[in-house]
């Protein structure tokens, strides 16, 4: 089951499924990604810089024997630096079949939610910029709109091309 998948570009779901995200916080922004996704949500670790990476790459970490790359989201999304605090977390998730880990100012909650309660974002949204596809829906959650995401779409070819090669 993909978040990609139950949101059609005409604003129709294709089934009216229970799904379940995973929202966690960004910059007093409520975001949300599959479950099914996430593979684990850590404190913060020391981090190992690596050099010539993309400015929103942080670096990576072992984690359990496996080197994983780490990703700033509020670089990735143009957002001001913050300093990491007791509720700064990575989310490990599985992004087109590798693990990378995300950092995130706070998770929130596991919300199921029906597919047919997700919005399509605004189209004068997703043409405000590239990299926006990624963008799947909006929820209205107790009166605040949480963004789904698809991290599969996060990345472009070369992105992933560029994470295949740190290690």
């Amino acid at each position: 089951m993909s978040t990609n998948a139950l949101v059609k570009t005409d604003g129709t779901t294709q089934r009216d499924e229970l799904i379940q995200l995973v929202s966690f916080m960004l910059a007093d922004e409520e975001y949300g990604v599959e479950v099914l996704k996430v593979r684990e949500i850590i404190r913060m670790p020391t981090i190992t810089k690596m050099p010539n990476t993309p400015q929103h790459v942080e670096g990576i970490i072992n984690l359990r024997g496996k080197v994983i790359p780490i990703i700033s989201m509020r670089r990735r999304f143009g957002l001001m630096e913050n300093e990491n605090n007791t509720h700064t977390r990575i989310i490990i998730m599985d992004v087109a079949g590798a693990l990378t880990g995300f950092i995130v100012d706070a998770v929130s909650e596991v919300i199921r939610i029906h597919s047919s309660e997700i919005q399509p974002p605004p189209s004068m949204v997703m043409s405000g910029g590239i990299g926006q596809e990624f963008i799947t829906g909006v929820f209205n959650h107790a009166e605040r709109l949480l963004i789904i995401m698809d991290v599969d779409r996060m990345f472009s070819e070369d992105e992933r091309e560029v994470f295949g090669g740190m290690f």
